[in-house]
């Protein structure tokens, strides 16, 4: 039999949060290796923001963040927040853009990040070993031995960093899941996270009609709300305001949506019906919303969209402004772990020590990233999670 090679520290994922990890377990003086079944290391950090990576968010706070346990997140995050990534990201001379709600992009795009994390993994002397399948881990007395295609190697702490379901084509596994399993663990129920909704039959039909157009509205869903832009495409509802609330989203579950306008929609269809009473309610809608957009809504609301606004009466006005506030709708459901960006639920957080991600139940064994039940939302909050808990369990 082939000895096993012996490592300090052996991370399985050359993510974002296992790239991370690498470096930082490694400039505390440990000989760390990272094996990873992809050609390339870190594909989630290369299509993030469009190519320009959206690496953290200046407003990254607990309640940003969806788990069993709320509270779980806090230590993380507070030990190592967006600045200290800012401040690794300008000693290696990249420079960032700030955007909406506290986004933060790299201006040298996403590229520059990945070839950062490897620098710094470089730095430290970390073995990354990629195209390299991992077939069985155990824990042999007080180190674990990870059985690969390229031979068995060994360590006194096994770091699991390889993240949920989401995009399957880019190697997404449940292998962090099964192996949480196989040493205790318990798994809240995952579902795919930061997707778009489907819509089926005449309703789909309409939105697919006018795919492409986009509007600022209120999305809400289980109690939580989202001022962003909704964007409307041939399978259903896509854009920030579906992404936000399908996290939250359960099937069956309804959607409401309050679209937003810079003025009074009851004002503004009564002072048209004063200066245009010949006028229909479709095209008066045009002062407000996008041409497709307002066909759909005088379509689909209370009142024909062929009326004139001079027959209809303070009252009516009234009840389709109301409608426009609190359009309520049922996704079909989603578009899946194909093109979700997260996965929500994971690795309970019952099972780990919130100040290093150690398992409670296995000494030297830990999970960081995206497969643990910690999913932020949109805009950054996820790879905040990855650096702060890869720095966790570094700091271990």
């Amino acid at each position: 039999m082939q000895a096993a090679q012996t490592y300090d520290t052996i991370v399985l994922g050359a993510g974002a949060a296992g790239l991370a990890h690498a470096a930082m377990s490694g400039r505390n003086g440990r000989r760390v290796l990272v094996l990873d079944h992809a050609k390339r290391p870190a594909e989630k950090v290369r299509i993030s923001g469009g190519g320009r990576c959206n690496f953290t968010n200046l407003e990254t706070r607990a309640d940003r963040f969806l788990s069993q346990n709320p509270h779980f997140a806090k230590s993380a995050l507070a030990r190592y927040t967006p600045w200290d990534f800012i401040s690794l990201m300008a000693a290696h001379g990249l420079t960032y853009t700030e955007k909406h709600k506290g986004q933060l992009f790299c201006d040298q795009k996403s590229g520059a990040i990945i070839q950062m994390l490897l620098d710094e993994a470089a730095s430290v002397h970390a073995e990354i070993r990629l195209s390299t399948e991992v077939s069985a881990v155990h824990h042999r007395g007080s180190h674990f031995e990870v059985e690969t295609s390229g031979g068995p190697v060994q360590a006194t702490r096994l770091v699991m960093a390889t993240g949920g379901l989401s995009i399957p084509k880019m190697g997404a596994s449940g292998l962090a899941y099964d192996i949480a399993r196989q040493f205790g663990h318990d798994i809240v129920e995952t579902r795919a996270g930061l997707v778009p909704f489907t819509f089926s039959g005449e309703l789909g039909e309409k939105f697919a009609a006018i795919s492409g157009v986009a509007a600022p509205v209120r999305a809400s869903v289980s109690g939580v709300s989202f001022d962003e832009d909704l964007l409307f495409t041939h399978r259903g509802l896509s854009g920030p305001a579906s992404l936000q609330t399908s996290s939250y989203w359960h099937p069956g579950e309804s959607l409401t949506l309050s679209l937003l306008t810079e003025s009074d929609l009851a004002e503004t269809l009564r002072a048209a019906k004063q200066a245009r009473p010949k006028q229909t309610l479709a095209k008066a809608l045009e002062d407000l919303f996008p041409a497709r957009l307002a066909a759909l809504v005088a379509d689909i609301g209370p009142l024909s969209a062929e009326m004139r606004l001079a027959d209809l009466s303070h009252a009516a006005i009234d009840d389709f402004a109301a409608f426009t506030r609190a359009w309520t709708l049922t996704p079909m459901g989603t578009e899946g772990y194909r093109t979700a960006e997260v996965t929500v639920g994971g690795i309970s957080t019952d099972g780990l020590d919130q100040r290093t991600m150690e398992s409670r139940h296995v000494h030297g064994l830990y999970f960081i990233g995206e497969c643990v039940d910690v999913t932020g939302w949109l805009g950054g909050y996820n790879f905040q999670w990855a650096w702060a808990s890869a720095h966790a369990a570094a700091s271990a």
